[in-house]
């Protein structure tokens, strides 16, 4: 046996074995800059952007945040107007259909055409600004925005007394507060967690910054 193992011989291992093969250094730093600028530019693992999954964000809030006030316009508009307000928590909180040709909570009730125009441009300013979001909680706040923005608007656009000039669907009436509506709600909501966030330091690109 020992005969035949030294005719026949034993077959040389390479040292690298079960090892990857030695990357040539330019190579390696090729790569490594390669992924550095992934991370740079918001790219995760396999080089998909990070950024992809915060305009999923932005946008699953804005479209749930828009059916919602739709719908419960909708509803109101067809059981509650011309009726008598309806008693939710006594007289704490009433649902009482009205139709608004002001901004939210009633305000400037003559300037019905300059709320649609501003309307329409912040949901253009969001729109940009979602090409360079990086942080889920921006992109919470900015869907809101935008989900709110869009429910108003489009009761300026089709409602009437005209197009573009149409009045707006409230209900929702707290005791000795004005009435407003779910989209007015998703707007302050957006609007108070984006002050929150920039106490805390944190830019839609995802950085954080200290004064």
């Amino acid at each position: 046996m020992a005969e035949a193992e030294r005719i026949i011989g034993t077959p040389d291992v390479p040292e690298s074995a079960g090892t990857a093969p030695e990357q040539p250094a330019g190579e390696a730093a090729s790569a490594e800059a390669a992924t550095g600028q992934r991370h740079a530019d918001g790219a995760g693992p396999g080089g998909q952007p990070r950024g992809r999954r915060r305009l999923t964000v932005l946008f699953v809030v804005a479209v749930l945040a828009y059916l919602l006030d739709l719908v419960s316009k909708t509803i109101v508009v067809a059981r509650l107007e011309h009726h008598a307000p309806v008693k939710v928590i006594g007289d704490l909180l009433q649902f009482d259909a009205i139709r608004n040709a002001g901004a939210a909570f009633g305000l400037g009730s003559a300037y019905t055409v300059i709320f649609t125009i501003v309307a329409a441009s912040v949901i253009v300013v969001i729109v940009r600004l979602a090409r360079k979001l990086y942080s889920a909680p921006w992109a919470v706040a900015l869907g809101l925005l935008l989900g709110g923005a869009l429910g108003n608007l489009t009761d300026r656009i089709f409602r009437s007394p005209s197009a573009f000039q149409g009045e707006v669907v409230d209900f929702i009436r707290p005791a000795h507060f004005a009435v407003f509506n779910l989209a007015d709600s998703a707007i302050v909501c957006g609007g108070i967690l984006i002050v929150l966030l920039s106490f805390k330091g944190l830019d839609p690109d995802g950085t954080v910054h200290k004064d």
